[in-house]
């Protein structure tokens, strides 16, 4: 388990923290495998009724630490193989309700794991993007496929294209979430809906959430994505968006096509 993924398990709820405030829970692939290992333990685990993500500090999660998918960029070897999409694939198996409390900065995967959740509590002030276009790569998470179902096409591709962030409340109107609430009152409105989900009759809800996902189809999806998503990552394009991410200043795509 990484530093800076804890777990806590009670009344039925698997609680996961991203802790790594300092860095904006910046993902890296050790969290990413600690990630996996608790969404598939709260498939196996009878006593899991439901799993909540959440974290410390002022951002939900910052996306992908930069500095270990430049590294990952010059590994060899399929995406596929990699911690992120052991998780990835988990979130498309589980069949347990997921819940989400969201403040602050919600960025790329912090975005796209929402999709996975059933039900979303985030901050009014809450910033969510999906800024990967921004950074030369491709969807993931099957983002590709569930975004647009949720907003519609116009609206996921200005989000994936542009990379310009929605707030709380413009995620609530879109069908993100399922409440926004002052920051101060994530966690606990989180907690409580999560302990409502945990009460409920646990076949009836697996069963119902079986019946309105198809996990064959989200897990092809991420596959595809993964192809271009690598493809991508060791592109001309990623290394110019990365060394303008490490130097502060905007990409100059001008001269590759």
């Amino acid at each position: 388990m990484s530093e800076h993924i804890r777990t806590h398990l009670e009344g039925g709820v698997l609680t996961v923290v991203f802790d790594r405030a300092d860095k904006k829970n910046a993902i890296t692939q050790a969290m990413y495998a600690a990630l996996a290992d608790a969404t598939e333990q709260a498939k196996a685990d009878d006593a899991v009724r439901v799993i909540l993500f959440r974290s410390e500090g002022d951002s939900f999660s910052a996306g992908n630490d930069i500095a270990d998918f430049i590294a990952l960029g010059q590994t060899p070897g399929d995406l596929v193989e990699m911690g992120v999409f052991r998780f990835l694939k988990a979130l498309a198996d589980l069949d347990k309700p997921a819940v989400a409390a969201v403040r602050g900065r919600a960025v790329g995967i912090g975005l796209t794991l929402l999709l996975h959740c059933d039900m979303v509590v985030v901050a009014e002030d809450a910033l969510l993007s999906v800024p990967f276009v921004n950074l030369a790569l491709a969807p993931e998470a099957a983002s590709s496929l569930l975004l647009p179902r949720v907003l519609g096409h116009q609206r996921a591709f200005e989000l994936f294209a542009l990379g310009e962030a929605i707030d709380g409340r413009t995620a609530l109107a879109w069908g993100l979430a399922n409440r926004a609430v002052p920051a101060d009152q994530v966690e606990a409105t989180a907690v409580d809906l999560a302990a409502k989900l945990a009460a409920r009759a646990p076949n009836s809800i697996r069963k119902t959430k079986a019946l309105m996902r198809d996990a064959e189809a989200l897990w092809a999806v991420m596959q595809l994505e993964a192809q271009a998503f690598g493809a991508q990552m060791r592109s001309p394009e990623a290394m110019e968006a990365f060394m303008a991410f490490s130097q502060k200043r905007a990409p100059d795509f001008s001269k590759l096509g």
